[in-house]
């Protein structure tokens, strides 16, 4: 199968990231997957406008360099070296003949931004995750994002996505 992939020197994209068959292993290895970002960050610019890792995915905002485009590479390095270390058995006979270790899926989930509205969609869709997955009640509450950045920075009031308790008690015909 052949991906179409746009690449746009400057753009904004929005990505999903899984790890191979769900494995929750991203929280349980979250320093080395800051290092990884870390290392490539500095090789490979880019600007991680957001993000929010959760145990098996994890959801991010770049913005490229105004001269590359190339996130598939960065995507590639970043995968590599998480995985550098961590001792899975691959999952397959195609993995295995490929030097994959079972880590993540193949691919990636990738949306260029078209405008303001759509950064603002997916910056709150990336903060408001760990919440949608029931890992939290509130936004806040979860320290792998980027969310706490932009309360700081005021993008973002401290209680923003709690759904108040006269509405959790509500039913719906």
């Amino acid at each position: 199968m052949h991906y179409r992939r746009v690449y746009t020197p400057g753009a904004h994209y929005f990505f999903t990231v899984v790890t191979e068959q769900r494995n929750p292993l991203l929280i349980k290895h979250i320093d080395r997957l800051r290092h990884a970002f870390r290392k490539v960050i500095h090789t490979h610019p880019f600007e991680l406008e957001a993000i929010c890792v959760l145990p098996d995915h994890l959801h991010t905002m770049w913005k490229m360099p105004s001269d590359d485009e190339n996130y598939s590479l960065r995507w590639n390095l970043i995968k590599r070296n998480f995985s550098s270390g961590i001792d899975l058995a691959s999952t397959s006979d195609s993995k295995t003949r490929k030097r994959e270790k079972g880590v993540w899926q193949r691919r990636f989930w990738e949306h260029q931004i078209r405008d303001e509205r759509d950064w603002r969609n997916h910056v709150d869709y990336i903060h408001y995750n760990p919440v949608k997955h029931g890992l939290v009640e509130r936004v806040g509450d979860w320290p792998h994002s980027s969310f706490h950045r932009f309360v700081r920075r005021g993008w973002y009031e401290e209680n923003w996505g709690e759904v108040s308790a006269e509405v959790k008690g509500m039913e719906f015909e």
